[in-house]
């Protein structure tokens, strides 16, 4: 049991703290699919997402950022399970996104975001179960117009914070991007990596490992087995090939597809511990979308 929960910190960490980090500091609008069956069933898992941010300019290299994200996760559970899935078949992640931004020296930029959520099937009233606090404070030292550096990079290191982790304390994040050469590049960091190939100025190619979830409160949650269930969680480890076709240097279509190496999909109480698992079968993975960046 003592092993479960490490474990489960530790993945729940990895995808909560740091997964919308990068979207939120440099995409200012996004739409996206993604879709994974489950292998040899009918049930699928299905994700819609919305995302905007609007930059705000207060004065020279200073913004403050006001937005919002939208996520509709759609579970389709076909199998026969000893509770009623219609209770836990929709789950609502609603987040507002406050930030601000600005030059602290000629090499880096500072940044701070606030991030109220709401992560809940939203079938009755809100209560205070269904919120969590998001946040955290980055540097940013992007060299990736410098045309003096013969190979351009951009480093991002921050603290984050996040309520549905369970931790009281805030974690690090490091994301670190460099060419290699006029064709390739590659990215490290949390929660993903990529390497990538770019043809031309309209097309691109990228092998990747990322990480995907959430965590979210059941409002009208089922009985299982004599549990009271109160949270539903799903952590993803993923790998595969991607494209990308750019109309503009800033308006880009993507599709990610590749495969699952973990896939545990868990009902849990009110302490987090796991009371049943929905699935942990490896699985196909999609995503695609439309964003417009910085």
């Amino acid at each position: 049991m003592l092993y479960n929960r490490i474990r489960y910190i530790i993945i729940v960490c990895l995808i909560l703290m740091f997964k919308n980090v990068n979207a939120q500091l440099t995409d200012l609008a996004r739409l996206e699919y993604s879709f994974i069956p489950k292998s040899n069933s009918e049930n699928q898992y299905t994700r819609l997402r919305a995302l905007l941010n609007f930059p705000i300019k207060i004065k020279d290299d200073a913004y403050f950022i006001l937005g919002g994200e939208y996520n509709r996760i759609i579970l389709n559970l076909e199998e026969d399970y000893p509770f009623d899935t219609s209770k836990i078949d929709k789950i609502h992640i609603i987040d507002l996104n406050v930030g601000y931004t600005f030059k602290w020296n000629k090499t880096w930029r500072f940044g701070i975001k606030f991030n109220p959520r709401i992560a809940s099937t939203l079938t009755n009233t809100l209560s205070k179960d269904d919120f969590f606090i998001n946040g955290g404070t980055f540097f940013i030292n992007d060299r990736t117009d410098d045309t003096t550096l013969k190979r351009p990079y951009r480093l991002i290191l921050g603290l984050t914070y996040n309520a549905t982790t369970g931790l009281p304390f805030p974690l690090p994040f490091v994301s670190y991007y460099r060419d290699i050469n006029d064709a390739w590049n590659f990215n490290a960091g949390v929660p993903k990596s990529n390497l990538k190939y770019r043809f031309n100025d309209k097309n691109n190619v990228q092998a990747f490992v990322g990480l995907d979830g959430y965590l979210a409160h059941l409002q009208n949650p089922p009985t299982v087995n004599g549990n009271l269930v109160d949270h539903i969680s799903l952590s993803i480890i993923v790998g595969g090939l991607g494209y990308e076709y750019l109309f503009t240097k800033h308006l880009i279509a993507y599709l990610y597809t590749g495969y699952t190496f973990r896939l545990n999909n868990v009902l849990r109480n009110e302490n987090r511990d796991e009371i049943f698992k929905l699935d942990d079968v490896n699985a196909f993975y999609l995503r695609t979308g439309l964003k417009f960046k910085i």
